[in-house]
């Protein structure tokens, strides 16, 4: 990676540790905030993740392991709440580089489009429709939930993004680096399983 991307990942990481913005839109505000052109070649998404991982172990060695325990808890009674969906769970909070800024996205393979919705409405979860960019890039609808978190003492966003059953088929497929890109409820229990203090 040359100089120019890694200062922009590294100006982006800081933005997704201390304010919890999503990648994309931290690359573009670093770009901004660094005075560059706005065709300026960014760093790609493996490379701000590298940058995050720094900035955590660096600045937020002490606390974040605690958050991310807190966020990966609060997920996973989401994910049992939601389990007639086939929740599963992506981004930071699965990848482990979530800070108390971070929100939780959960990704249901539903039968039918609407089914998740009407499951939040008969439990009276009060939530705000979106559309949001999916895994393929195409546009998707996401039901947004804002979560009281006991560990961290403040509300979270949990988005819940809704996909068809048959986008099962192939989400679960490792990356380049042999990660899955998202896990179940039985998943994050082995997360939590595995770093339990």
């Amino acid at each position: 990676m040359d100089a120019l991307k890694e200062e922009v990942a590294a100006v982006a990481a800081r933005m997704v540790v201390e304010e919890g913005l999503e990648y994309g839109a931290a690359k573009r505000r670093a770009v901004k905030q660094m005075g560059l052109p706005l065709r300026t070649a960014l760093p790609d998404n493996q490379q701000l993740e590298a940058a995050v991982e720094d900035y955590i172990a660096i600045f937020c060695a002490e606390t974040q392991p605690g958050e991310l325990r807190a966020l990966r808890v609060l997920a996973l009674e989401w994910m049992e709440r939601l389990e007639p969906f086939r929740p599963h769970i992506a981004g930071a909070v699965w990848h482990g580089t979530a800070t108390r800024r971070s929100d939780i996205y959960l990704q249901l393979f539903c039968d039918d489009s609407k089914s998740a919705e009407i499951g939040l409405i008969d439990r009276g979860v009060r939530y705000e429709p979106r559309t949001v960019i999916g895994f393929h890039g195409e546009a998707v609808d996401a039901l947004s939930v804002q979560a009281y978190c006991a560990d961290l003492g403040e509300h979270v966003g949990v988005h819940l993004l809704i996909y068809d059953f048959d986008d099962l088929r192939g989400a679960l497929r490792a990356d380049g680096h042999g990660r899955r890109p998202r896990g179940d409820a039985a998943a994050l229990r082995g997360l939590l399983h595995d770093r339990a203090p």
